[in-house]
């Protein structure tokens, strides 16, 4: 990596307007202190965007006579970095209590912490449904029914069914958006 020039570092004031070139002159400082302090050029590059998304959102609080912008900027990747890290270690934790709150896996795909955490998270979110909307899903989705099927079991009306799974899924989808993860 290259790293910048002593007067590369000495930026006084950074132009408030042209945010892509601070991106372009300054990523690879703040990439490259990631990736060291994370080791994961992913995780990295994750911590690089949130640096630079703070920055412009806290761009008016910078302020030259307290330090240079690239001192500035270390100081937010410090902090970003730092709550990478917490991150990491909370799935990991998850991870851990998942693994003994939920019943043995099925497939080997169940193997990675990710997919715990996700069950752990899911579960929760399903908790906080109405109970029509959470037996409607579980009929659905665990034992693979149909809304005629569901209809049947339940002694539910079709239309109701059909009103609780998409009023279900709906808050599911809200719930776990709450909870940072989204449908992409």
């Amino acid at each position: 990596m290259n790293r910048p020039s002593a007067a590369a570092l000495t930026v006084v004031d950074p132009p408030h307007d042209d945010w892509a070139t601070l991106h372009h002159q300054w990523s690879g400082l703040v990439h490259g202190l990631a990736r060291q302090a994370l080791g994961d050029p992913r995780e990295a590059e994750d911590v690089t965007q949130q640096v630079f998304m703070a920055a412009w959102r806290g761009r008016h609080g910078y302020a030259s006579e307290r330090g240079s912008f690239p001192a500035w900027l270390v100081g937010i990747t410090r902090r970003k970095v730092a709550d990478a890290l917490a991150a990491r270690t909370r799935r990991a934790e998850l991870a851990t209590l998942a693994t003994g709150l939920l019943p043995p896996p099925a497939q080997s795909s169940y193997d990675e912490p990710e997919t715990a955490l996700d069950r752990v998270v899911v579960t929760g979110a399903l908790a906080r449904l109405t109970e029509p909307q959470r037996r409607v899903l579980r009929l659905a989705f665990y034992q693979d029914l149909t809304q005629t099927q569901i209809a049947g079991v339940t002694g539910w009306p079709l239309g109701t069914v059909k009103s609780h799974t998409r009023r279900g899924l709906d808050r599911l989808r809200r719930c776990l958006e709450e909870e940072g993860l989204s449908a992409a």
